[in-house]
């Protein structure tokens, strides 16, 4: 193996700058030429390849994002799309490919290797944490302490005007997200797209804590949630939205709502963040002069491994009930 590429996709994830240093400069000590993919699978297609060496990669392990940039890429799912980026790899004689990304670009990884003989390997990317097979996907550390900062500093507001508020975090096929940062920041209640629940086991849970003696409460919900919302269309597709008018119809409390959107991307790596992926990178590399393809770097307690591409994106991880209890129980 001589030459290969690197590339990241979907939504952009904090740590992805760790993990690109992390790959290229691993692959150069082991006398291999990088290639650099700007644009994701787009990049692939409309070949927009550059040499990347060890200066390539200076001072970007403390940026958040992604210096070979990111982009959804519809050409690439279909055939005649993926047999142009396949072209264009082998005409600049690239031998494998790594991509950093989620579930989405996981599977891009299937067809490369399904359709091509160019070995490729994924290092999960994404905020969501919602691959199985590892405990742990490059950003969402960073994520989490970016939402836990939000709800510090909201709760602050909170209690000086004794309001309900409802934090809107990302999430949308999973409540990871939601479920460890309301637990990390005592929310009162906390709504994700795997449990069901009713406006009015949460409007009463508000108005049992007001009769306490609470002066606010805080509820952080997903931004995949759906039911029981008959139709979000008039909020935008926000839940939060749909949910802070519920709470103010029958409560008749002063609800104010917070949509934290993309700020919880964005952001420095944490050390966390910064230390899996480097380690995850350098495994891209170990599966790839090991001859593996078709493979996702993992991370199970404390230790790096991998896993069959399938087996990471056809299962679903779902929700901890253990920590979804306790965050109820501490919540009370």
């Amino acid at each position: 193996m001589k030459k290969i590429a690197v590339l990241t996709s979907g939504g952009d994830a904090p740590g992805m700058n760790p993990a690109i240093r992390s790959v290229v400069r691993t692959a150069i000590y082991y006398n291999m030429e990088v290639v650099g993919v700007k644009h994701g699978y787009k990049g692939l297609i409309e070949k927009d390849f550059f040499p990347m060496h060890r200066g390539s990669v200076a001072d970007i392990v403390q940026r958040g994002g992604t210096i070979l940039l990111s982009a959804r890429c519809e050409e690439f799912k279909t055939k005649e799309g993926r047999k142009k980026a396949y072209a264009n790899m082998k005409e600049e004689g690239i031998d494998a490919l790594v991509v950093i990304g989620g579930d989405g670009s996981l599977k891009g990884v299937q067809k490369i290797n399904a359709e091509s003989d160019i070995k490729a390997v994924g290092i999960p990317g994404t905020i969501d944490n919602d691959l199985s097979c590892t405990d742990y996907t490059i950003g969402v550390d960073t994520a989490m302490n970016t939402i836990l900062d939000a709800i510090n500093k909201i709760r602050d507001t909170a209690t000086s005007h004794e309001r309900t508020f409802v934090i809107e975090c990302m999430g949308r096929d999973s409540g990871y997200l939601a479920l460890m940062t309301g637990l990390a920041g005592g929310a009162e209640y906390i709504l994700v797209p795997e449990i069901d629940f009713t406006p009015q086991q949460v409007c009463d849970k508000i108005t049992q804590g007001f009769k306490r003696g609470k002066l606010h409460s805080l509820i952080l919900i997903a931004e995949g949630v759906k039911a029981p919302f008959a139709d979000l269309s008039e909020y935008n597709g926000s839940p939060g939205m749909a949910m802070g008018d519920l709470i103010r119809e029958k409560t008749g409390m002063e609800t104010r709502v917070t949509v934290l959107g993309h700020l919880q991307r964005g952001g420095s790596p944490t050390a966390t963040d910064r230390i899996v992926a480097s380690r995850m990178g350098a495994k891209a590399i170990d599966l790839l002069l090991e001859g593996k393809r078709d493979k996702m770097v993992t991370y199970k307690d404390n230790s790096i491994g991998c896993c069959a591409v399938a087996d990471a994106i056809e299962k679903t991880e779902t929700i901890n009930m253990d920590i979804y209890k306790l965050a109820n129980i501490l919540s009370m």
